[in-house]
């Protein structure tokens, strides 16, 4: 099932359980997918893009949650 929610920072901070600044920290240095959506300048990534990001990521211990 696809899930077409719009995460922020935020969200995706909270997903990888990391600081908001961490994450974009990832972006400025090319470490995060392009955003899916930008809104007043905000980015915005699916939060499909970002669970197989997570997948991808080096050193994923294969986290999830239930």
């Amino acid at each position: 099932m696809t899930e077409r929610k719009l995460w922020s920072y935020k969200e995706i901070a909270a997903h990888i359980r990391v600081q908001p600044d961490t994450v974009r920290s990832y972006r400025k240095h090319g470490l995060l997918p392009p955003p899916d959506h930008v809104e007043s300048g905000k980015p915005y990534w699916y939060a499909d893009t970002v669970r197989a990001w997570v997948a991808s990521r080096p050193g994923n211990r294969a986290r999830r949650d239930d």
